[in-house]
């Protein structure tokens, strides 16, 4: 893999080009195992190789990439990018700037871990799945049960003219359960450890061991059965409190996102569009209450957003993003860090493999605990409801209204959680909602959930990224039945 890098860096160094970079990805493996109303849904065990050039001349970026890992295709895909580049940069209206940032020389990076996913025989995980999905039908109204898990292993090598290199071995992986129940045309899902797939960490199979879907199983299918039966969620301006679950997306939808600093400068724009924050107010914008403190980790242990160095080899950082409801940083590449004048990239160019560039993309994007427990969060509330457990979302292309809806609800009533509620939706406007931010749950409340689907790119990249957050208190938020 080294003598690879080598062969491309050499092509790049002797056409002149400002910068070049190399990322050789051998292997990146992709396990799924589901099983759907008794039989085997997904049987998938993907591998993968390739490697990726990315060169900069004084003006524009160049990128090309191939499945073959030889010295003819380093070569190739090297000089493939530096005609990109040059291409690209006769209409380029300026010189590209980037930071100065300590090269990475020779670091490792692996995941901790006691079981590796892909050495544990398929047949224990198909066990493991089929007693869980089975468990899920407590009632003949349950018509569907799923149980699934789902790994990623990608072994990397990167190194770049600027002298930095590093190799990184990272594994993911993440299982869960859902019932979906029927009566007429009233549908009705729950999930556990949450939906879409469950709850996913950096980790081994232990950690599947550790969510006990089997265990989990008869409480969802009853849930599923008891929402048949729910009256609608009320509708109106209520006191919100939402679960750990919901509150994550809630981070990534309406914050994560929008502070990604390419969609604020508008050179990401055309996957799920831009954001709503100006660039001038970085560092003055009032975001939400003085409740609301999140920062983005690089560093978190067990989360899919860690890693040692990000793919311009820049090292994986903790950064403040909101304090006491300012704005006060942004996630950043070298290129868009500069652009704004800070003096370092946040360290948070990720690529979807090595056939893509990197884009800006998340870390571990974290709502920090507060000081109240789930009792106390709950005192404060004369009425209202509690939403947990995502079931859709939908959100504008500048991050900023956003309408959402759970599995479930609950109301709350002088403090004390009560009836279930079905099809809940809430919605509003990011500063307006996140400035409602009333009171925030401590670490007893607070869980790092794992989300394995974030999009962004075009051509799409897939990200895995974290989100740390408590249960949290909302004022007068619109609430409704769907």
């Amino acid at each position: 893999m080294e003598d690879l890098i080598r062969t491309a860096l050499a092509v790049a160094e002797a056409a002149g080009v400002r910068y070049a970079d190399v990322r050789v990805v051998s292997p990146q493996r992709t396990l799924h195992l589901g099983v759907r109303d008794g039989q085997a849904q997904a049987l998938t065990d993907a591998r993968a190789v390739g490697l990726g050039v990315r060169v900069r001349t004084d003006r524009a970026w160049g990128f090309a990439g191939s499945s073959e890992l030889n010295r003819a295709a380093a070569r190739a895909s090297a000089r493939l990018a530096i005609r990109l580049a040059r291409a690209a940069g006769a209409t380029a209206p300026e010189r590209l700037k980037v930071t100065n940032e300590p090269p990475a020389r020779g670091g490792k990076y692996a995941t901790s871990f006691k079981r590796d996913p892909f050495e544990v025989p398929r047949e224990e995980i198909m066990r493991i799945l089929t007693e869980a999905e089975a468990r899920l039908h407590v009632g003949r109204e349950i018509k569907s049960g799923v149980a699934s898990v789902q790994a990623w292993d990608e072994t990397k090598w990167f190194a770049s003219t600027e002298g930095a290199s590093f190799s990184s071995r990272i594994v993911h992986i993440g299982a869960g359960v859902s019932a979906t129940a029927v009566r007429g045309s009233n549908v009705q899902r729950r999930s556990a450890p949450t939906s879409f797939g469950g709850d996913f960490a950096q980790a081994g199979f232990e950690f599947v061991e550790s969510l006990g879907l089997a265990d989990r199983a008869p409480a969802v299918g009853r849930e599923a059965l008891a929402l048949l039966d729910a009256p609608s969620c009320p509708t109106g301006p209520t006191t919100l409190l939402l679960g750990s679950d919901q509150l994550a997306l809630q981070v990534h939808e309406s914050v994560g996102h929008a502070v990604e600093l390419d969609r604020i400068f508008g050179s990401e724009a055309g996957y799920a569009g831009t954001s709503w924050i100006p660039s001038s107010q970085i560092g003055s914008l009032r975001y939400g209450s003085e409740a609301m403190n999140i920062v983005a980790d690089a560093t978190e242990p067990g989360g899919l957003g860690t890693f040692g160095w990000d793919d311009e080899g820049v090292p994986g950082r903790r950064i403040p993003i909101v304090e006491r409801g300012t704005l006060v940083g942004v996630l950043s590449s070298r290129e868009s860090a500069a652009e704004l004048g800070l003096a370092r990239s946040g360290g948070t160019m990720r690529a979807d493999g090595a056939d893509r560039a990197p884009l800006v993309r998340m870390t571990n994007i974290d709502l920090l605990p507060g000081d109240l427990s789930l009792d106390e969060l709950l005192s404060g509330i004369a009425s209202g409801v509690y939403l947990e457990t995502n079931r859709s979302w939908s959100i504008d292309d500048k991050r900023l209204n956003f309408q959402f809806g759970t599995e479930v609800g609950r109301r709350i009533m002088r403090g004390e959680l009560g009836e279930l509620v079905r099809n809940p939706i809430y919605s509003g406007m990011g500063p307006e909602f996140w400035s409602s931010l009333d009171a925030v749950g401590d670490r007893s409340t607070w869980h790092l959930w794992g989300v394995p689907n974030c999009g962004k790119g075009q051509p799409g990249q897939v990200a895995r990224v974290s989100h740390g957050a408590p249960v949290a208190r909302f004022r007068n938020v619109a609430v409704r039945g769907g």
